[in-house]
């Protein structure tokens, strides 16, 4: 049953494709477009941006601001942040202009060959993913920040950056035509092409054949000779595991800032945010692994991708089961990858692969939604956490990452060493990216995956992709000579919830489902006033707790919509998984962990 709605909901995607082509390419009128942006004031916070649209031959267009950006998956609505929308004919008069929607505008054309479209953009969230000026410098995504000519989005065109008179740089991956003038093939290059203008720091290195470009905004406590040998590792090292790297430069925009957002990728560059002062210790161990981590997405993602995520459809949710790949193997390479550059032992890495495996399996959340509905939800749940999250989800991250490690152990031992996951990724990338570019479906990832076995993997799908099954980890792990057992944590006594401070009041923010609290009437955002007769804050409500044993009575007294209520507790205990390996190698089982353990850049 689970196969053939699989397959009949595949077979629903690509008629829809189909229909959707047919559409564009019937709608496509092949008008030019040139963008000219600008900043005149960066205290306003606001872009000037500029559309010279040529070669028009119907009598209006209608014109779109996207409502998401590709790889953060929430639509985002990026045309609350325009005013209003003015347009112009050759000779400078205004012409009409009517909102069709919440991101679409008709603009009359009839008698024009060539119209001007005028608009501003407010742009002060600074993340990977949104558009950001000030004083110190503007960074663009483009999503947010270019409009696009609807049914129209391939043709080429040039980007004219008029920078602030104080802001001598710009970096970005488009090509470069003058001082400040950069081509694109279509809409799509645009718009994936991050820009940073300001007065960054830019430095370079060689790796892989490639010119890496690195723009430093903000203070920090970096070393550039550091980044770039360690930068240069960690590409090498990844297309090692790919077979060849695709670009001839790439660009890593970075902001060195007090709160990060993170990274996000394209296909010739990524932007990271990370805090300034992360360059050293075990914090640079997680900067080094959130480059690994974008950079691999220029071939899982980027190129090799679900047939939802390329060509974008911009004005809604792209709909995929598979973010558990393109997340989740990438997470699963960007920690495997600082093992193959030598920047972990292997004690590191299997410490951190495990610390994954105990967090996923002691959430609630992996028990209620399978990885593939979290990918498929990510719109609605991934990137909207509630105070229940915890207990109905599971990140696509994390145990896509596992799914990935187990693929690679069972790979591994189907080959005897003479095969990873590595070769069948290759495999992918060649089928769908190399001959063809095009995106593939959840049914031809699957039949993709049993081919280059040579095996039907329906087991693998069904138990652990779109079900909730515990995964058979002594399975996995006992051909490379672990042995694996769930050394359950005693049951310690636990409320079973989260609190935080805010002004002086201490409140529920969580509430696990199956706990103390939940069985016996606690519930988020309840105020909690006093343990046993005393008035708490946070400290001394968890060192209160944390005394108690299982069986123990405990008073509560909270204030529920300013109402007070007593709740007499009885303490229950609270279970955990707790999964550790112990080695026991054989020469077979031995070579094959060698393998998998294996150390490529020294």
């Amino acid at each position: 049953m689970l196969t053939f709605e699989v397959k009949s909901a595949e077979m629903t995607k690509s008629i829809f494709l189909a229909v959707g082509f047919i559409y564009f390419s019937l709608t496509s009128f092949g008008a030019k477009v040139d963008y000219s942006l600008s900043m005149d004031n960066p205290n306003s916070h606001y872009f000037q941006v500029e559309m010279e649209i040529s070669a028009i031959t119907v009598d209006e267009l209608t014109v779109k601001m996207p409502v998401w950006a590709p790889g953060s998956y929430l639509v985002r609505e990026f045309s609350k942040n325009l005013n209003l929308i003015h347009a112009f004919d050759m000779d400078g008069s205004e012409i009409e202009v009517d909102k069709l929607a919440k991101n679409a505008w008709k603009v009359s054309t009839k008698g024009h060959e060539s119209i001007t479209i005028r608009y501003e953009v407010y742009a002060f969230e600074l993340s990977v993913r949104t558009s950001f000026l000030d004083d110190s410098h503007g960074y663009v995504n483009g999503t947010s920040m270019f409009m696009y000519i609807d049914g129209d989005r391939d043709q080429a065109g040039k980007l004219t950056i008029n920078p602030h008179k104080d802001f001598k740089k710009i970096s970005t991956a488009l090509e470069k035509k003058g001082k400040n003038t950069f081509l694109f093939e279509d809409y799509d290059q645009l718009v994936d092409s991050p820009i940073e203008i300001g007065n960054q720091i830019e430095f370079h290195f060689q790796a892989s054949g490639v010119d890496h470009t690195v723009a430093m905004y903000g203070e920090g406590n970096y070393d550039i000779p550091t980044l770039q040998r360690d930068m240069a590792k960690i590409v090498e090292a990844e297309t090692i595991i790919m077979g060849e790297n695709p670009n001839e430069n790439y660009l890593f925009i970075i902001h060195n800032i007090t709160v990060p957002s993170g990274g996000l990728e394209h296909k010739k560059s990524t932007t990271l945010e990370v805090n300034r002062w992360t360059y050293e210790g075990k914090a640079y161990l997680g900067f080094i692994s959130l480059v690994a981590h974008e950079y691999f997405h220029l071939w899982n993602v980027k190129r090799m991708r679900p047939k939802a995520l390329g060509p974008f459809d911009y004005d809604s949710e792209n709909y995929t089961d598979l973010l558990w790949v393109m997340e989740g193997f990438t997470s699963y390479y960007d920690e495997l990858v600082l093992r193959r550059a030598g920047f972990y032992s292997e004690d590191d890495y299997m410490a951190k692969l495990f610390s994954t495996i105990n967090y996923v399996e002691n959430q609630p959340g992996n028990l209620v939604q399978p990885v593939a509905h979290a990918s498929f939800d990510a719109w609605i749940k991934a990137y909207r956490p509630t105070e229940n999250s915890v207990n109905t989800t599971i990140s696509y991250y994390s145990k896509g990452q596992i799914l990935a490690a187990m693929l690679d152990l069972y790979i591994i031992n189907k080959f005897q060493g003479k095969k990873s996951l590595d070769q069948f990724l290759q495999l992918l990338y060649a089928d769908f990216y190399k001959k063809s570019d095009v995106g593939f479906t959840e049914a031809e990832f699957q039949s993709t995956l049993e081919k280059f076995l040579g095996e039907d993997m329906n087991w693998f799908f069904k138990d652990y992709v779109y079900g909730t099954k515990l995964v058979d980890y002594p399975k996995f792990f006992a051909n490379v000579g672990l042995i694996i057992e769930n050394t359950e944590k005693s049951a310690k006594p636990a409320l079973g919830i989260r609190t935080s401070m805010n002004g002086g009041i201490l409140t529920i923010s969580t509430v696990y489902s199956g706990s103390t609290a939940e069985n016996q009437g606690l519930s988020v955002n309840d105020e909690i006033i006093a343990v046993n007769g005393y008035r708490v804050d946070k400290d001394d409500f968890e060192d209160r707790i944390g005394k108690l044993k299982i069986g123990d009575e405990v008073e509560i007294l909270i204030a529920r919509d300013n109402i007070m209520k007593t709740y007499q507790l009885e303490m229950e205990g609270n279970q955990q998984s707790n999964f550790v390996f112990t080695p026991k190698f054989d020469a077979k089982s031995g070579a094959l962990f060698n393998y998998w353990m294996r150390v490529d850049i020294r």
